[in-house]
């Protein structure tokens, strides 16, 4: 290009961006757009900065990092320039309950504001939509486990008659997590498609219809990840015309994007179909076989391979389980045996598919799973990926078991070398894993090709400022990515403790002298604590600890526990109650909101290293090394940093939120890499005096202003 050209260019671009600049400037102005139409909007620099951001990297088709920090506003930051220059959106956010915060509450808002008339469209996984056919089978069926599942049936019979979306999140008269659900929805295994005598009226196929045509379409990460593996989410047709893919709560990726670029088979998805092919058996073709007696070994085999392993959920690398003598010897043989029922099954069954399209289907799903477990055995084969049914929003991997689905086939190139073979052990299933240790090259051929916007966001992305380790597992350049600071006053608004005289995190006797410590910091904040554990031992110990001392003391304060009821049940009661207490793990450390007076006091038992023995980190710790690498400093610390910040953002979420960030590791302050730690938390005034912490807390329950950094113990 001529030079004189190349500079008319560059000065178009230039004015372009001063005149987003400037429409930017007006829509976020104290009195400008979005506070003319948003009652209580605030202006905030950050807030228009990030937008500025997100509007270049659209403009140049680019990909941009930000890590916005709680009270930037990024969701209007985003939003707006997305509606009004984006194009074609692609929104995808961490879990389905912001989903539906984006599609009820904020996205109406913004559009309403800035009086654009784009069309959003909102797309979940198939499992979250009323099947009519699945529906219908289980009325038929009428085997159902309780009075209350049949109760919950009728429910959801009368809802699919009067719903035009069959989401399942508009019947709040059935929990999002009753059994029933599984029998009236459909999985990509069990979905009839085209053949299906609903599909017309199917509630799948008109979102995806309607996301087609609409010009925003919220999803979620795991619905986003499952169309690139598997092209059969809907999204298939959305990607391509995509000019705009916007990630928020992007601290997620990774591992979502791990979870589907693998291969999983479970013990689940065998016993789900011997299930279904003697139901559709039994349907279609009655008297051709004993179709009880056809699905019984399988079924067998699939619940002998779980008795291999003890009652202890387990993350086991495969050569931990052939270095094992009391486990290796059982895997293998229930492993074989479950092998030839599955080839015994497909065998049977193949001459029995011609009677009816649903016991062809079955055959297909046969066929596939043998596939998975051969190549699983053999790792030379490269296998179609089995990725995650999307999770329940309360769903977490060292608690609850989940289900998987099939695939169509992936080129081998796309997992390349470096993988890992391990086992995951769940209280009713198992499930063979097959990890990519890097997938950032798979993850970047995926991005490459048309050209389009793509942005990261998140509160907590970096590591005092830096995006090595979040850019380097995703493959993204780090230059590009942008840090905006908090607008609260954390100095003010809180107090950072690190309790003295603590056993070491890998002491018997930790989580007792966690709860020591807590005890009366809980009493002095009148309850309204998180108690935030790194397992669910853990959660257990804790709790069982804190029931006891309660009822010792006469302490008269609610204990809710994760467990006990689903997470938002949990959260909702927590809101309501205003003094109680909860203890939990992993899922209550990110996407949790209680503002207010509710919550005063968090409390984090240990860093949230992860255990060095589990599997996926293990192989990657191992290839770091070959590489001359720190394992440690490359990958451990910077995962542990962004995890405790997730952890740490749940006490502070507004300008008149006050409190106590308690964590009860003394690393944190006696190892050298503790300050690398605590200096990517919120700049909280520090204390590590006890009597300082309680008197903080008294204050607040007495209505007190904060104590000034000069009158703590800071460090």
């Amino acid at each position: 290009m001529p030079e004189s050209l190349a500079n008319a260019v560059a000065a178009a671009a230039a004015d372009q961006a001063a005149l987003r600049s400037s429409q930017l400037a007006t829509i976020f102005a104290e009195t400008g757009t979005l506070a003319s139409a948003i009652p209580g909007y605030r202006p905030r620099a950050a807030q228009e900065k990030m937008s500025e951001a997100v509007a270049n990297a659209i403009a140049d088709n680019d990909t941009v990092i930000v890590e916005a920090g709680t009270g930037t506003g990024k969701t209007y930051a985003y939003l707006v320039p997305a509606m009004l220059w984006g194009g074609k959106v692609i929104l995808s956010t961490g879990t389905k309950n912001l989903q539906d915060q984006l599609y009820l509450r904020d996205i109406p808002t913004v559009r309403h504001a800035l009086n654009v008339p784009i069309s959003v469209s909102l797309l979940k996984g198939r499992a979250n939509y009323v099947c009519h056919y699945h529906l219908e089978r289980a009325q038929a069926n009428g085997r159902l486990a309780s009075k209350q599942d049949a109760a919950w049936l009728r429910e959801i019979s009368r809802f699919a008659k009067t719903t035009t979306s069959g989401d399942k999140a508009e019947l709040a008269e059935v929990p999002e997590n009753a059994p029933v659900w599984q029998l009236v929805t459909s999985t990509r295994d069990n979905c009839l498609g085209s053949e299906c005598p609903n599909y017309k009226e199917c509630f799948v196929m008109r979102a995806r219809k309607e996301a087609q045509q609409a010009d925003l379409v919220v999803v979620n990460h795991h619905l986003f990840f499952a169309d690139v593996v598997l092209r059969d989410t809907g999204m298939a047709e959305l990607l391509p015309a995509a000019n705009t893919v916007i990630f928020d709560e992007a601290h997620q990726l990774p591992e979502t994007a791990t979870l589907f670029f693998g291969e999983t088979l479970s013990t689940s998805q065998l016993l789900e179909l011997a299930r279904d092919t003697v139901a559709e058996g039994l349907s279609h073709a009655r008297d051709a076989v004993d179709w009880v007696a056809l699905g019984a070994p399988l079924e067998r085999a699939a619940r002998d391979l779980r008795l291999a392993f003890g009652r202890e959920n387990a993350r086991l690398a495969l050569g931990q389980i052939d270095a094992d003598p009391r486990i290796r010897e059982p895997f293998h043989e229930t492993l074989d045996a479950l092998d030839t029922a599955l080839s015994d099954f497909v065998e049977a069954l193949e001459s029995q598919a011609e009677r009816a399209e649903e016991l062809e289907q079955c055959h297909r799903r046969a066929l596939e799973l043998a596939q998975r477990l051969a190549a699983w055995r053999d790792d030379r084969i490269a296998a179609s990926p089995v990725p995650a049914a999307e999770p329940a929003d309360d769903a977490e991997g060292d608690q609850t078991s989940q289900s998987f689905q099939t695939s169509q086939p992936v080129q081998p190139a796309q997992l390349g070398p470096e993988t890992v073979r391990w086992v995951e052990v769940f209280s009713h299933t198992v499930q063979l894993h097959r990890t990519p240790l890097s997938i950032a090259p798979i993850f970047s051929r995926q991005r490459a090709g048309q050209p389009r916007a793509w942005v990261f966001t998140s509160a907590t992305l970096s590591v005092k400022g830096n995006f090595t380790h979040y850019a380097a597992q995703l493959g993204l350049d780090r230059d590009r990515s942008l840090t905006l600071p908090s607008p609260f006053d954390y100095a003010k608004q809180g107090l950072l403790y690190v309790p003295r005289d603590m056993p070491p995190p890998q002491s018997p006797q930790f989580t007792e002298a966690v709860v020591e410590r807590a005890l009366p910091l809980i009493e002095a904040a009148g309850g309204r604590t998180f108690l935030l554990c790194t397992t669910l031992r853990a959660v257990q110990k804790a709790s069982d600890m804190l029931y006891d001392l309660f009822a010792e003391r006469g302490i008269n304060l609610p204990l809710l526990v994760q467990g006990q009821a689903s997470r938002t049940e949990l959260l909702d009661r927590f809101r309501e109650l205003g003094n109680a207490v909860l203890v939990g793990s992993q899922s209550f450390w990110e996407g949790v909101d209680v503002r207010g007076e509710a919550l005063s006091l968090v409390i984090i038992d240990k860093l949230p290293f992860a255990p060095p023995d589990d599997p996926v980190l293990a192989a990657r710790m191992e290839v770091l090394q070959k590489k001359g690498l720190s394992p440690f400093a490359v990958h451990q610390l910077p995962h542990a940093v962004i995890t405790l910040k997730q952890g740490a953002g749940r006490l502070i979420r507004s300008e008149t939120d006050r409190g106590v960030l308690a964590i009860c590791d003394t690393r944190l302050v006696e190892k050298p890499y503790g300050r690398q730690i605590w200096q990517s938390l919120p700049p909280f005034t520090r204390t590590r005096e006890a009597d300082t912490v309680i008197r903080f807390l008294e204050g607040l329950g007495r209505g007190e202003a904060p104590a000034s950094e000069s009158d703590t113990d800071s460090e």
